[in-house]
């Protein structure tokens, strides 16, 4: 099971950049795939280690999938193609509705539906009253980001949103650059409160 998921996830990463290079944003896919299956062997020491049912794998499993070439996306390209961000809703809904009916229970997925619109609303309204601060992709990226903080727990958006500020801060002193990506910061953020879920 355990290599299965592995091997699965890391397979994801050509197919990942496959798509983004036909999206005008490549991105390297041995480090693609190297950062995969870290994040997939993560998820799975995570899960062997009792860290929460089995119920929630798919849920980190698949944030893995997204997570790691959307970031090397947005730090090459200053970019979240939608050719990632758009399909991440279905498949976070599918995987959090699995979540739910396998042990979740209904809460979980009510959490994800409101996390999904308080999360989005929020980045949305930022974007429209400071454009130059949070690009498009990122508000795309925040809605299915949203549902997967949610049905990880109300903590889980008020720490990601505070850990990603503080990422994106961090990189823009040390970077010293104009504009830095604020995707890989949401990302990586997501990823840790979904790892480490405080409301399953």
């Amino acid at each position: 099971m355990i290599f299965f998921l592995v091997a699965a996830t890391a397979i994801s990463a050509p197919i990942a950049a496959w798509a983004l290079r036909r999206a005008a944003a490549p991105i390297p896919v041995v480090t693609a795939a190297g950062l995969t299956t870290l994040g997939a062997t993560a998820v799975a020491v995570r899960w062997l280690t009792d860290g929460w049912p089995g119920w929630w794998l798919p849920v980190p499993a698949l944030l893995t999938v997204f997570a790691v070439p959307l970031a090397l996306a947005d730090l090459r390209h200053l970019r979240l193609p939608d050719v990632l961000t758009l399909p991440a809703y279905p498949l976070f809904g599918a995987a959090i509705g699995a979540a739910a009916l396998g042990g979740g229970g209904p809460s979980l997925a009510i959490r994800a539906a409101v996390g999904a619109l308080l999360f989005g609303g929020a980045h949305a309204a930022i974007h429209h009253f400071a454009p130059a601060g949070l690009g498009a992709g990122d508000v795309k990226l925040s809605g299915s980001l949203g549902a997967v903080l949610g049905a990880a727990g109300w903590p889980a958006l008020i720490l990601a949103t505070l850990a990603a500020a503080l990422i994106t801060l961090a990189i823009a002193a040390v970077s010293r650059k104009d504009r830095v990506p604020h995707g890989p910061a949401l990302l990586a953020a997501a990823w840790l409160c979904v790892l480490f879920p405080l409301a399953l």
